[in-house]
């Protein structure tokens, strides 16, 4: 890594304590907690970063304020404390044994400047800030909630977490980090969460309406799988406001895309440019996919606090040739077509989907585009004032890209990507524009 200050290399030792459980601080409801289909897709361990540091504050007492914080903050969330099990009818579901989030302390070699670059996923160094269960091999053997408070020499610490998605997505997890900040300030938490899943159950006998084609298998006729046999390197781009509008002017050069978000325009750039790069045949189809907050597109819209997934994946597919060929407005149609596709009907279609099918998402040929610029993780404070950093650990899945929110007043998007090497080359370059 390099040193911030003298470019001197230094590597991150961090030295874990043993771990301890955090119980709710009061008695809280025993027994099975339904998880919802929504939830069951997206069964993968989430890990992230918060580094504070203070000018006022040192980090003396900064595990025993996390962890008081956390036992009072598990009294309104308490299957974070639970353990995951498999139901009866096979599916994933939290034994609310109030056990306890796994809590360690831990302590770093260094400042916290000397890490580097921790705005961009590095599993191998900021993997180091997140504890990892012993021998777990799958999410069974992975409690909920896992955290690490690590100290550094500077007086700063890192709040590293290890979540199950299933659990919550973005907003659920925010609403809870941000809970858990006020309650270490001694504030009452702003959002009370709302812990009903069953309002989320599929009909009965399913109904699924829609094709899905998120869940459709691609045959892969271009063998990348080849090329994913190079080694992989992970970017990240950055699209300031100005690059954005130029981006937006681009699609709307010929007339056939009149408006489009950001989000919109900056998904089918990359979607095409990626396809590219990785010399797909103009006949192999694609796909792209990407999470849609479905909270306010139910009918009724689902309570505030909804503590779960109130998101849904939604799916452009089309040939490399469609996109590639084509000016950027053809893409940004597609993806527009998607977002509208998310409606209640379909939400309710794709929960019944799964009931009928338990089919999981397949990735062969396809982008999974993870929005994260609409989170104010930013905002989280533990009584040490906002982060100065907060973001993921590593990239799930190397078909997956990031897109994060930084700079002033967060209006700049960096997109985050790994390629295999000679693929990542041709992408540079069509990320000129």
């Amino acid at each position: 890594m390099e040193s911030g200050k003298n470019n001197v290399a230094i590597e991150l030792i961090v030295k874990q304590g043993v771990p301890s459980l955090v119980a709710p601080a009061e008695e809280t409801e025993k027994g099975q907690y339904y998880l919802s289909n929504l939830d069951q897709n997206i069964a993968v361990p989430v890990r992230t970063i918060y580094c504070f540091k203070s000018e006022e504050k040192g980090n003396e007492n900064a595990a025993e304020v996390m962890k008081d914080a956390l036992s009072k903050v598990l009294v309104h969330y308490y299957p974070l404390a639970g353990r995951l099990t498999i139901s009866q009818e096979m599916k994933l579901i939290v034994d609310c044994s109030g056990e306890g989030a796994v809590f360690v302390e831990a302590e770093a070699n260094c400042n916290i400047e000397d890490i580097g670059d921790n705005t961009k996923p590095d599993p191998v160094t900021l993997g180091k800030l997140v504890y990892d269960i012993p021998g777990a091999k799958n999410i069974l053997e992975m409690p909920p909630l896992v955290a690490q408070v690590t100290k550094f020499k500077c007086g700063g610490f890192v709040l590293g977490l290890c979540m199950n998605h299933c659990m919550f997505d973005g907003i659920g997890a925010m609403e809870f980090v941000n809970s858990w900040g006020e309650t270490a300030r001694g504030l009452p938490i702003k959002v009370i969460p709302f812990l009903d899943r069953s309002i989320l159950k599929p009909r009965n006998p399913p109904k699924p309406e829609y094709s899905h084609n998120e869940f459709a298998e691609i045959e892969d006729i271009s063998d990348s799988t080849k090329l994913y046999q190079e080694e992989m390197l992970y970017k990240t781009f950055c699209f300031d406001p100005e690059k954005l509008e130029q981006l937006k002017a681009k699609a709307r050069e010929d007339g056939n895309v009149t408006k489009c978000t950001s989000f919109e325009v900056l998904s089918a750039f990359v979607w095409k440019a990626r396809t590219q790069a990785l010399q797909m045949k103009p006949d192999q189809k694609t796909k792209l996919l990407f999470a849609v907050d479905g909270r306010s597109r139910f009918d009724p819209s689902i309570p505030q606090g909804y503590f779960g997934n109130g998101i849904v994946l939604t799916n452009a597919l089309c040939t490399a040739a469609e996109i590639v060929e084509n000016p950027l407005s053809v893409a940004v149609k597609l993806v527009q077509e998607a977002v509208k596709l998310v409606t209640d009907s379909y939400i309710k279609s794709t929960i019944d989907y799964f009931e009928a099918t338990r089919a999981r998402p397949s990735l062969t040929a396809t982008l999974l585009i993870t929005t994260w610029s609409r989170l104010s993780f930013h905002t989280t404070d533990f009584g040490w004032g906002e982060p100065i950093v907060s973001g993921p650990v590593a990239l799930p899945e190397k078909e997956v890209s990031l897109f994060l929110s930084h700079g002033k007043e967060r209006r700049s998007v960096n997109v985050l990507l790994g390629l295999p090497a000679s693929a990542m080359k041709t992408f540079e370059e069509l990320m000129e524009i």
